[in-house]
């Protein structure tokens, strides 16, 4: 967990300059279609005036002596995790947002993490400032996703 501002400052402009780089050179034309309603782009303030950054990290293998133990179902085993998480911080009355700047190897580099762990999941979390407006996202209807036999 990051409340460092030093660190959130850091952690803003390498993701700023990740995200720059989507949203004028990597991301497809349909992707910037798709995010348009929302209203985002590169600039990412949420990074420092959140109090917290949660930086969730997978370990993809474990390390004994100069040995690598393999670890199976890492990315569900963290996404689980992640969800209870963010379910729990929910429940608290604080305000979240899953961020995935692409790519996030500048996390490992700045909060100098070992070779096997890889950034997962960066989670702005806080209590919700006075302004902050959610988007009303529509959302399936349950006969669209659940399929009975």
């Amino acid at each position: 967990m990051v409340g460092d501002p030093e660190l959130k400052r850091q952690i803003r402009e390498a993701a700023e300059s990740e995200e720059r780089s989507n949203y004028e050179r990597r991301f497809p034309e349909e992707w910037l279609a798709a995010l348009e309603p929302f209203g985002t782009d590169w600039h990412k303030p949420f990074l420092e005036a959140a109090p917290w950054l949660i930086v969730v990290f997978r370990i993809d293998y474990g390390v004994e002596g100069a040995r690598k133990l393999k670890h199976y179902y890492v990315s569900e085993s963290v996404g689980i995790a992640t969800g209870f998480l963010l379910a729990a911080l929910h429940a608290a009355g604080l305000a979240t947002l899953t961020h995935t700047p692409s790519p996030m190897g500048f996390l490992s580099r700045l909060l100098d993490r070992p070779a096997n762990e890889r950034p997962f999941l960066l989670i702005p979390a806080g209590y919700p400032a006075a302004e902050c407006e959610v988007p009303d996202i529509p959302k399936k209807r349950l006969e669209d996703v659940l399929i009975v036999r």
